[in-house]
C-alpha cells in the first residue's frame, strides 16, 4: 500500500498543485480511498490500488465515458492510471428517499436511451474489482449467456466457490434462455452496478453515480440489479415506467434471471449465503 508521503508526492506530480490535507476514508477490495484537499482549493478523492486486481484505469475510463456520452451525473476524473484514480469529492446529505428514487429514474431512463448497434463494449471493463469481458455481439441472449452468466459461473467454479452440480444447473439454465428472455430490448448504455452505495444523494436529488461497470445491454439487467439489494423500489419503477414502459414478465421471471449475474459476482467475492441464492434461483427457473 502507498504510504501518505509517497501518495502526497504522487498526487502533487499528477495534479500540478501541492496537497494541503490528506485523510484516509476507507479501504475496499482492491483500493484505499483518501480525501484530498489541494492548495488551489480543489476537494478530491484519491483511490489507490492495493496491488491486487486489474488496476484503476478502467474505472477512470468508464466515468469519463459516462460524462462524455450521457447526462448521468458522475464525479469528474482528474487523473487515472492503474494505481491511482483521482476524482471530484461529492458532498452528500441524506439517503435514498422516494424523491431521490424519482430523480434517479429520470436519470437512468435517459441513460438507457443512449443506444448502440451491438451489445457489449469496444473494450473490457470491470464490475467491482473483477474483470468484465465485453466482446460485442448482435445477439443479446448469446452475449448474456457467454459473457455474463456462464463466464462468471465458470470463474466461480475454477476458484472453488461453486461446485460442478451448480455449474451444471447454470448450463441447463443457459440452454433455456431463448424461452425465458423472449424478445430482448435494444443495446442500451447501462451503469452496470447500481447498488445503494454507488448512488450518492444530496437534498432529495441524486448528486452522483459512482463505480460503474458499464456496457451496452438490455436495460432490464440494470433494472433487475436495482432490486437485488433494495437500492430502488416503487417510486423509482413508477417514474421509470412512465418514461420507458417495462415489458411484461420482467418482475415475474426475468428480474431473478438477470440477478444471477451480480449474485455470481458476489459469490466470487464473498461466497457464503450468495451460493444458496444462486442455487434457489436456478432451481426455480429450471426445476
Amino acid at each position: 500500500m502507498i504510504r501518505p508521503p509517497d501518495l502526497r508526492a504522487e498526487l502533487e506530480q499528477a495534479l500540478g498543485s501541492s496537497v494541503r490535507t490528506l485523510d484516509r476514508l476507507a479501504e475496499g477490495h482492491n483500493a484505499a480511498l483518501w480525501a484530498v484537499t489541494l492548495a488551489d482549493g480543489r476537494r478530491l478523492v484519491a483511490k489507490v490500488a492495493s496491488g491486487t486486481g486489474t488496476g484503476l484505469e478502467p474505472e477512470g475510463f468508464m466515468l469519463r465515458h459516462l460524462a462524455e456520452r450521457s447526462a448521468l451525473p458522475v464525479p469528474a476524473v482528474h487523473h487515472a492510471d492503474d494505481r491511482l484514480l483521482v476524482m471530484d469529492r461529492i458532498d452528500t446529505a441524506g439517503g435514498i428517499t422516494p424523491a431521490v428514487e424519482e430523480h434517479a429514474a429520470e436519470l437512468v431512463a435517459a441513460l438507457h436511451g443512449v443506444t448502440a448497434d451491438r451489445y457489449g463494449f469496444p473494450r473490457d471493463t470491470l464490475i467491482g474489482p473483477l474483470p468484465q469481458p465485453n466482446g460485442e455481439a448482435e445477439d443479446w441472449i448469446a452475449f448474456f449467456r457467454d459473457r455474463r452468466l456462464l463466464h462468471m459461473g465458470r470463474k466461480a467454479l475454477e476458484e472453488g466457490r461453486i461446485d460442478a452440480g451448480l455449474m451444471a444447473g447454470l448450463e441447463r439454465l443457459a440452454a433455456r434462455l431463448p424461452e425465458l428472455i423472449g424478445e430482448p430490448g435494444p443495446p442500451s448504455l447501462i451503469h452496470g452496478d447500481l447498488w445503494g452505495g454507488n448512488v450518492l444523494a444530496r437534498g432529495g436529488r441524486v448528486a452522483a453515480f459512482i463505480d460503474p461497470a458499464l456496457h451496452h445491454a438490455d436495460a432490464e439487467i440494470e433494472l433487475a440489479f436495482t432490486t437485488l439489494f433494495g437500492t430502488f423500489g416503487d417510486a423509482f419503477f413508477r417514474r421509470y415506467g412512465e418514461i420507458r414502459p417495462l415489458r411484461p414478465g420482467f418482475f415475474e421471471r426475468r428480474r431473478d434471471l438477470y440477478n444471477l449475474y451480480p449474485l455470481l459476482v458476489h459469490v466470487r467475492l464473498f461466497g457464503g449465503s450468495y451460493v444458496g441464492s444462486v442455487e434457489r434461483t436456478v432451481r426455480r427457473l429450471v426445476g
